[in-house]
């Protein structure tokens, strides 16, 4: 087009769009530019696919044939994204210039709304527009985490004077051409994965010593968070550049430039850093997170970038960033574990009361060696109940240590190093209260009812009549002290049903209840026992079991069980203890999740597991004081199943491969066979399925008169039949007793990192570990952080790699009989000392023990 025959000079807006890949999206996204209200003869599109091997290119290119005058469309062989816009940006005419991702969508007056904005207020420098992600998978919007810089309407900052104000998304920001044409300011291509759009925003600001970037509030960019994972942002943490090259050549290279051309890092760029960081240690410290390249080298190089880092960020700005909740640890982290001098925080946190033991809990953060640290109750110099070093690690090296004591309660003083710290208390809103010494003894929570009243509310009133029902006085006769046990809400036939087992068996003075689903096949299993006894979850007499518990009693820990939704607005903080039997062996680091439970008693069941959490310093919070190692009450009902199966008997070789969190087991019909077509082509079926029929391991099975049986994890049941088995491999299932059964009859055990291994050992069984996918397992894509337990050095039998080696490894266990190999033999019996039938009375034994007043 001849821009001189147009009534307007130039474009007003020039939006450059880099395309890779995104053929499903891309019609929504072209719709949003057809549905713009601002003149079509104001603004160009340029699109520029970026090698696409979908149909991306023909789509853009038959939406410019019918937008031919004022759109490019160029094509180039993939370089990525920030290559593509950059080839874009060098053809653009407008006198503004912005690069929104192909697979979103623009609010029909996003231009036009720009615009006015840019109108009414000529001093702004950039316009940063405001997101709102659009989760695919639900359908359904939510606010972006940076949605308080915009408000409810437009406005303008200067960002030297508002530090706490910065943009750094291309995608939904507008830049001056001249100025970047001036200052040859381009997209750096190098910089992957992640942060080109924070870095090239950043950069463009340091142009000016005064900033002003227009926050267009009315402005609205959906930004697509895509069910799938594909997008680049979504698998970032896989690539090791984002710990090592995002750092350096983004975060640093912004700082640097700033003290160099500033002389001081502004504060709006300290911020930004933070923030970015921000997402480095939440993603660590989820115990759900995804995969990330943080291991080993990039781990170190990730660790040596940092502190550079830290020199241009002030102390100040660390301790008060509140854009995203900062966590106490990674605060401290930050502030002083790159530290080469010792540091300790000058007050302790009390942050529990165990009312019915008289103790509290009390803490404080310090790195380097452990200073001196005296504890005082009433004025008398006092040694803690129990007390460890938490380490708290992040990207494998420890930055800081948590000194926790447990302490007989009374007016407190703690002093370190001589000197008394003050002491804080953590309410149950979470905020820290300074605490004169009289404090401590009067107003640490209790965890008393508190029933808000409200006669207007239909709802409390229910509530309070339910309240005043569960005090009556035939409730109380009921529930008095009751025991409440439950696996999980919809299963049963785990350690707690067989500990209400022993219950009802061996200690009738003890008021057990057991709780299930009335849905679940066990709740009429167990009703036919023990009848009203048995109580369904969710009922009228659950909440006023629970609402008089005195125990709660799980071998899960999931929030749904611990803090019922359906009891925490009538009763907030839970009266009852709670003990976590555990569903199995602690193999893994699994702190991340377990320290944001309240634990009354945790029961363990190994040496090293008792160590790895409560040793010192292990990056548990849990102390000798909640943990006890008796074994689980399971074992008891293993360890009789095992003894019906004598060596001579056994006759299963048993695969027991568990899921992976990349598996979808599907829902719904068509999820299902979706999922099940790519479950058939994954390297996990197709690796456990040739070890299933391999023709050494059906010759060894015919000869030994034995069965192979695959055993899949719960997630995976229902896609076992896509594996499409000949018919000698047996399908096995969960069940009451048979799971038992599966391992008591087990000649050898095959697994891969399944804690069912431990299954195996308990019962002295032959394993063999499957782990041909341990680069990306071990990487964080499965299981948690690596913990105590190391597979070769540890595991229970040989760890093998490959196809090959499995099988060789299996039939050589089978060749040699029933027992395992001497070394492995020495490992299951030192695992496990505790063999004699009586786990079930030990844990029962430390409930009651744990309700006891401390006595020194």
């Amino acid at each position: 087009m001849d821009q001189g025959d147009n009534l307007f000079p130039r474009y007003r807006f020039s939006v450059v769009v880099a395309v890779y890949n995104v053929e499903q999206y891309l019609d929504e996204f072209l719709q949003s530019l057809d549905k713009q209200t601002f003149p079509r003869e104001r603004y160009e599109v340029i699109l520029v696919n970026d090698g696409s091997t979908d149909g991306s290119l023909a789509k853009l290119e038959a939406w410019a044939r019918r937008n031919p005058e004022h759109t490019k469309v160029l094509s180039k062989p993939n370089g990525g994204q920030s290559s593509a816009r950059n080839r874009g940006l060098n053809v653009a005419a407008g006198e503004w210039v912005t690069f929104p991702d192909p697979d979103d969508i623009l609010d029909p007056a996003y231009l036009k709304r720009v615009d006015k904005f840019l109108t009414t207020n000529p001093e702004i420098y950039m316009v940063a527009t405001n997101r709102i992600n659009y989760i695919e998978k639900t359908g359904k919007t939510a606010p972006h985490p940076l949605a308080r810089q915009f408000g409810n309407r437009n406005h303008v900052r200067d960002l030297t004077t508002d530090p706490d104000y910065f943009h750094g998304s291309a995608p939904a920001a507008f830049f001056l051409l001249d100025s970047l044409n001036e200052t040859g300011l381009r997209f750096d291509e190098e910089l992957r994965p992640r942060f080109e759009d924070g870095h090239f925003c950043s950069r463009y600001l340091l142009q000016r010593k005064r900033p002003i970037v227009g926050f267009a509030s009315n402005a609205k960019y959906t930004y697509r968070k895509r069910a799938d994972a594909s997008s680049t942002l979504s698998k970032a943490d896989l690539d090791p550049g984002r710990y090592t090259t995002v750092v350096e050549r983004g975060y640093l290279d912004l700082l640097k430039t700033a003290q160099a051309k500033l002389g001081s890092v502004p504060g709006w760029l300290q911020t930004f850093v933070l923030y970015e960081l921000w997402w480095y240690f939440d993603s660590e410290d989820r115990f759900t997170s995804a995969e990330n390249a943080a291991h080993g080298e990039v781990a170190d190089e990730f660790h040596r970038l940092l502190p550079q880092l830290l020199v241009h960020i002030d102390p100040d700005r660390i301790s008060s960033f509140s854009f995203r909740p900062f966590k106490p640890d990674w605060r401290d982290a930050l502030l002083h574990g790159y530290s080469d001098a010792p540091w300790h925080q000058d007050y302790v946190t009390v942050d529990w009361r165990d009312k019915q033991q008289g103790l509290v809990r009390v803490s404080f953060r310090y790195t380097g060696a452990l200073p001196r640290v005296d504890y005082y109750v009433e004025g008398a110099p006092t040694e803690p109940v129990a007390a460890k070093s938490r380490s708290i690690t992040y990207f494998e090296r420890t930055l800081l240590f948590e000194r926790i004591a447990w302490l007989p309660l009374g007016a407190l003083r703690v002093s370190v190093n001589g000197r008394d710290l003050a002491i804080k208390l953590k309410d149950p809103a979470s905020e820290l209260r300074s605490a004169p010494r009289g404090w401590l003894t009067r107003h640490v929570p209790t965890g008393k009812p508190v029933v808000a009243r409200d006669l207007l509310n239909p709802e409390q009133l229910r509530t309070d009549a339910l309240v005043r029902l569960s005090q009556s006085a035939p409730v109380k006769r009921t529930f008095l002290d009751a025991w409440v046990l439950m696996d999980r809400i919809t299963e049963a036939d785990d350690s707690a049903e067989h500990l209400f087992r022993y219950l009802r068996r061996k200690h009738r003075e003890i008021n057990a209840w057991f709780v299930v689903d009335a849905a679940s096949p066990d709740y009429e299993r167990l009703r036919k026992t023990y009848h009203r006894r048995v109580v369904a979850h969710g009922s009228t007499t659950w909440k006023l079991l629970m609402l008089n518990c005195a125990h709660l009693i799980s071998s899960h820990i999931d929030e749904p069980i611990v803090r019922p939704p359906e009891i925490l607005p009538i009763l907030p903080r839970p009266q009852w203890r709670f003990t976590f039997l555990q569903h199995g062996v602690i193999r893994d680091d699994i702190s991340a999740w377990l320290n944001t439970k309240h634990i009354d008693l945790m029961i363990t069941s190994t040496p090293a597991e008792h160590a790895s959490v409560t040793g010192d310093p292990s990056p548990y919070r849990l102390t000798e004081k909640e943990v006890r190692m008796t074994g689980l009450p399971r074992f008891d009902l293993l360890r009789r199943a095992g003894e019906a199966w004598p060596g001579e008997k056994r006759n299963l070789v048993l695969v027991a491969p568990t899921w992976r969190n990349w598996l979808n087991p599907g829902s719904g019909p068509d999820g299902f066979q979706e999922a099940a077509a790519a479950f058939v082509k994954s390297e996990f079926a197709v690796e456990w399925r040739a070890l299933l029929t391999a023709p050494e391991l059906r010759d060894r099975a015919e000869k030994g008169n034995l069965e192979i049986g695959l055993l899949l994890h719960h997630n995976l049941q229902r896609l076992a039949p896509a594996l499409d088995l000949p018919s000698y491999i047996k399908p096995l299932r969960f069940a009451s007793g048979l799971t038992r059964e599966h391992f008591a009859r087990a000649r050898v055990l095959v697994t891969d990192y399944s804690s069912m291994a431990f299954n195996g050992a308990f019962l002295l069984r032959p394993v063999v570990y499957f782990q041909f996918d341990h680069e990306r397992v071990f990487a964080g894509g499965h299981l948690g952080r690596l913990g105590y337990f190391e597979y070769r050095r540890d595991g229970f039998g040989p760890v093998t790699t490959d196809r090959s080696s499995a099988i060789g490894a299996v039939c050589e266990a089978l060749d040699r009989g029933p027992d395992p190999a001497p070394d492995y033999l020495g490992r299951m019996e030192a695992a496990f000392p505790m063999r004699d039938g009586q786990n079930r009375a030990r844990v029962v034994a430390a409930i009651k023990e744990s309700a006891q007043p401390y006595s020194s």
